[in-house]
């Protein structure tokens, strides 16, 4: 395998989370749901296409039932440390052990989108000098 190709993500609510990965993802549309006959929509993430399918088939995350984010299959999409630390306050505080994490080579923390899809934010930029702030790591999970 060279790459990911694609990645279909099922959700129950197009239309709350269509602009959720436009706007705040901010990932680049490549085709919008009035381009499709049903409900879709198409982004991309550097080399990765990331389709939303409205399929009643999204499943509901309860976060009193798993006890780590790493308990469900998840989406990782990289940024830069600069867009990384805007989007950690306005995703932060939705479940426990949400992070951010210390993986390492790099920085990641999880958030649910508005249909319960768990998603993961990472950045491979070092900590700027002025930010200050414990890393749960593998042992906290």
């Amino acid at each position: 395998m060279d790459a990911v190709d694609h990645i279909n993500v099922d959700v129950d609510d197009l239309g709350s989370c269509f602009p959720f990965y436009r706007d705040v993802l901010d990932l680049d549309l490549l085709r919008p749901p009035s381009d499709f006959k049903g409900e879709h929509a198409m982004f991309e993430a550097g080399e990765t296409v990331v389709t939303l399918a409205e399929t009643g088939r999204a499943e509901a995350w309860d976060p009193e039932v798993l006890s780590h984010p790493l308990d469900k299959a998840h989406i990782a999409f990289e940024t830069d440390r600069k867009r990384y630390e805007a989007l950690l306050p306005e995703l932060d505080g939705q479940f426990p052990k949400q992070g951010p994490y210390d993986w390492g080579e790099f920085e990641g923390f999880y958030f649910l989108d508005p249909d319960g899809n768990l998603l993961e934010i990472i950045t491979y930029d070092p900590v700027p000098d002025d930010v200050d702030r414990t890393l749960l790591t593998h042992d906290d999970v």
